[in-house]
């Protein structure tokens, strides 16, 4: 029987309750699977017939080991999904520059470069900008990010500056969207879109994550929607899982980020999503003869 390493964190060891519900479905596909923590030095991941990243929620807080420990499994062959060459590209959110450059519809974005000096008041007025999320380039979950409106962004200044000393910044326009209407996430397995995500922030607060609050509602996404996160996977090498976020400007979908490492996938929000995962994982799985 194949066996899979869906890869977990330490406070996650048992997997999160989403992810939980994958083991059913893969189990009927006759496929072994069991949670294994990203950073412990114990696990054989040479022993599994695949390793699908899930739930590793702290990679952001240790880059550089995270970084390490995906060469060394390149390195080894290891049989890891997302491939290691597109979660280190997906690791850094300049990535977001590239997808840019290549014509992808993006929420506006500055990147100030390590050794710059910028004034965040000064650029936000010279943009006109009213309102701006300042984030790191290596987060998750909305790991020191900070909304500021332009009559008070000195307040981000000294973050803004910290952040360009380390693992670098970006600046991205607020999108009242967000609050009016709500973010999207679209999820697909192998490419093929399995379901949506409406998420809205809880009153008075920026951040849709279900950590600050925000809720979030199966729904069918437009289909201009659909069509713009299905035309940004095809910027990208295969993938055995990816979720797009985004947000509606003026009828335009604009993406807010790409997701290929750890990112949620609400497979508790429709009935078929499990097992759509799971036959994805099985596809991937090397053809045994007997």
């Amino acid at each position: 029987m194949p066996r899979v390493a869906l890869v977990t964190s330490s406070k996650f060891p048992d997997l999160t309750a989403d992810d939980h519900l994958l083991l059913a479905p893969l189990a009927e596909c006759e496929i072994q699977a069991e949670p294994a923590i990203w950073d412990d030095a114990t696990v054989d991941w040479l022993s599994y017939d695949a390793i699908v990243l899930r739930s590793t929620w702290d990679y952001h807080l240790k880059p550089e080991k995270f970084l390490r420990w995906l060469d060394s499994l390149a390195g080894a062959k290891a049989p890891l999904w997302n491939p290691p060459t597109l979660v280190r590209w997906n690791a850094n959110k300049a990535y977001l520059r590239v997808l840019d450059a290549s014509g992808v519809a993006i929420v506006p974005t500055i990147w100030p470069e390590a050794g710059e000096q910028m004034s965040l008041r000064e650029k936000l007025r010279a943009l006109g900008w009213k309102k701006a999320v300042v984030k790191p380039r290596i987060s998750a979950t909305a790991y020191r990010t900070q909304l500021v409106a332009v009559e008070d962004a000195n307040s981000a200044q000294p973050l803004v500056d910290e952040l360009l000393a380390g693992p670098g910044v970006m600046v991205q326009k607020f999108m009242d969207s967000i609050v009016d209407e709500g973010e999207w996430s679209l999820i697909f397995f192998d490419r093929t879109f399995s379901h949506a995500i409406l998420k809205t922030p809880a009153s008075g607060d920026f951040r849709v994550q279900s950590d600050f609050g925000g809720s979030d509602h199966l729904m069918d996404p437009p289909a201009h929607v659909l069509q713009s996160a299905t035309n940004v996977l095809q910027a990208v090498e295969p993938t055995l899982y990816a979720r797009v976020d985004g947000v509606v400007k003026s009828n335009q979908f604009c993406l807010m980020e790409l997701e290929f490492i750890e990112p949620a996938l609400f497979l508790s929000s429709h009935p078929a999503a499990p097992a759509r995962f799971a036959e994805a994982i099985a596809k991937k799985l090397p053809r045994r003869t007997a």
